[in-house]
């Protein structure tokens, strides 16, 4: 059986992660357009994440205010940072990466005939932003590739 509460962590922990392998990209690119496409999806990010632990909060549980040391979205997200040490085109593909490790994840939540559906909105709503920052990478990897 789901426990709601766990996959809302969990979802909420990848965000979290996500939002810091954007900050940690746009530190290190190089180009002024793909700085800012990259600013632009982070601050996405960054309200989704808002979102998602106001839920937590509403239902008696702690914020997500610290990157995972171990998960493996960590390490996906934070590989994009490396990426841009050799070059935009390398990190856009990391970043492509990132998004479809995280679309996996809530999509595999999305199908989880378990999910109260009190959650199920609140993981939707957030859903629509990270198939948003799937499409955005797909479109730059187009563009840079």
């Amino acid at each position: 059986m789901t426990n709601n509460l766990d996959t809302l962590k969990s979802l909420t922990q990848t965000t979290r992660d996500s939002v810091e392998g954007y900050k940690k990209a746009i530190e290190k690119a190089e180009s002024p357009a793909i700085k800012s496409a990259l600013q632009n999806r982070c601050q996405s990010r960054e309200r989704v994440l808002e979102q998602l632990n106001a839920e937590l909060e509403k239902n008696g549980c702690e914020r997500v205010t610290d990157n995972s040391m171990a998960s493996d979205a960590h390490q996906m997200f934070m590989s994009i940072a490396d990426a841009f040490e050799s070059g935009d085109e390398a990190a856009i593909e990391r970043v492509e990466e990132g998004e479809d490790y995280i679309a996996g994840k809530f999509r595999e939540a999305m199908e989880d005939g378990e999910v109260d559906p009190s959650f199920r909105q609140v993981i939707q709503q957030a859903y629509q932003d990270v198939q948003a920052g799937e499409r955005f990478s797909d479109m730059l990897d187009k563009q840079y590739s």
